[in-house]
């Protein structure tokens, strides 16, 4: 039997765990300090909570992405592919909610589609959504929060953004019918990965020269946001799009200066899921091998409702792939702390005698320092010193502790830096504060 695994999964190996977990653990952290709390959802859902029209709709790309299961008594079930559908229909369930509601999620999602740097088929998402207000203020908090993340993972990152109201209004105005608005909105979220040449030769196939010419105008504006506004101004007809452009506004007055100079307002950008109705986002590393987003989000003032069947919940939310993450870092810095271990226990093996005081010494030393809470462990295959000096070095544990027979009559510890290579006899006491 050749053992393989299925095409788009991984094993995540101890190292690149640790890198993982560091990064869940400020994304955690800066969660909780803009005030939001943790919720878990089944991986496993039912099929039409998935398929549902107000979900991703059984035409989305997610839906051909989705991964199908029966369980025994024949239900059509399948796993989430997101984070957003399991939280609207958790809301719909749990109706006397308090809201505003504000909650993270860190979970698995599953996509049958293509593969490439940093896109598996199995892959984490780490989830923020505002529940229960339609103010701007909510948008900007994700933004900012957004912002922040980048920061503290030393990411050279910037947000783009854009509200699906106007950009519909626009498609609109320029003649795209409704039969083929969705569709071409999908083609124009192409234009970085396919350029100005290749959206128009996508967009020919389905609408007229006229329309596609007026298209084009609409998306060779550029500049700062109010610049685009300025020239947006004369192009917005209808109750939606100027709503469209006001919460965009909105929005862009809440950010001070500096945070601006990581903000760009993206007329393309439309993110694929239907069920988006007003401000989008999306997060991009800057000058990177990784192209794909490594957040994006935006608001879905009507899912939730369509789900519950009635009452008004707005919402607002974004995701950050936890997968392109660890690449994007992994390039830029590609030694990862191999090990949690600080200090490695060595108890040298001669005489006998030897080996029982110097095993028992190490013990000791060990449940000492495990209950300061200092990560530790040692050696328990009875190698020889330099066997276990190469396997802590291999690992890059920082000290290794050597108790032998003149440690045992000291009543102390060789302690070696592994990365200088230098040693000293030192106390307890003197090891527990350096390791502190």
């Amino acid at each position: 039997m050749k053992l393989q695994l299925p095409k788009g999964m991984r094993d995540i190996n101890p190292e690149d765990k640790i890198l993982r977990d560091s990064i869940t653990n400020e994304l955690k952290k800066t969660f909780e300090v803009y005030g939001f709390n943790s919720l878990e959802t089944p991986i496993v859902e039912r099929f039409d909570i998935l398929a549902n029209k107000f979900g991703a709709g059984e035409s989305s790309d997610a839906m051909k992405e989705t991964f199908k299961l029966k369980d025994q008594g024949s239900r059509d079930l399948g796993l989430r592919f997101d984070l957003t559908v399991p939280l609207a229909r958790y809301i719909a369930m749990n109706p006397n909610i308090k809201l505003p509601f504000k909650r993270y999620q860190i979970g698995e999602v599953f996509r049958d589609g293509p593969i490439k740097l940093g896109r598996y088929r199995e892959f984490w998402q780490c989830d923020v959504d505002v529940v229960g207000t339609r103010n701007m203020l909510a948008d900007a908090e994700l933004i900012k929060l957004s912002l922040e993340v980048f920061q503290k993972l030393k990411l050279n990152a910037s947000m783009e953004i854009n509200n699906r109201k106007l950009l519909e209004s626009l498609m609109k105005n320029a003649g795209v019918k409704k039969e083929k608005l969705q569709d071409t909105i999908i083609i124009i979220d192409k234009l970085q990965k396919l350029g100005l040449k290749g959206v128009k030769e996508e967009l020919s196939k389905i609408l007229d020269e006229k329309t596609l010419e007026e298209i084009t105008k609409i998306l060779k504006i550029e500049g700062t946001a109010q610049q685009i506004f300025d020239q947006l101004e004369p192009l917005i007809k209808g109750a939606d799009g100027r709503e469209g452009i006001e919460e965009l506004k909105k929005l862009f007055s809440y950010f001070n200066k500096k945070q601006k100079e990581n903000i760009k307002l993206n007329l393309s950008l439309a993110r694929g899921f239907g069920y988006y109705t007003g401000t989008i986002f999306e997060g991009f590393l800057n000058d990177s091998q990784v192209t794909s987003s490594i957040c994006g989000g935006g608001r879905y003032d009507r899912m939730i409702g369509n789900y519950a069947g009635s009452g008004e919940y707005p919402a607002v939310g974004i995701s950050f792939g936890l997968d392109v993450i660890s690449e994007a870092i992994k390039i830029e810095n590609p030694d990862q702390i191999k090990t949690k271990v600080k200090i490695y226990v060595i108890p040298i093996k001669t005489t006998k005698e030897v080996i029982q005081k110097s095993t028992s010494e190490a013990i000791k030393v060990i449940d000492k320092l495990r209950k300061e809470g200092i990560p530790v462990d040692m050696d328990i295959t009875s190698r020889a010193i330099s066997k276990n000096l190469d396997y802590v070095d291999k690992l890059d544990i920082p000290y290794a502790l050597i108790i032998g027979k003149k440690e045992i009559n000291q009543h102390k510890f060789t302690l070696r830096n592994m990365k200088s290579g230098k040693e000293k006899l030192i106390s307890y006491e003197d090891l527990l504060r350096k390791l502190k």
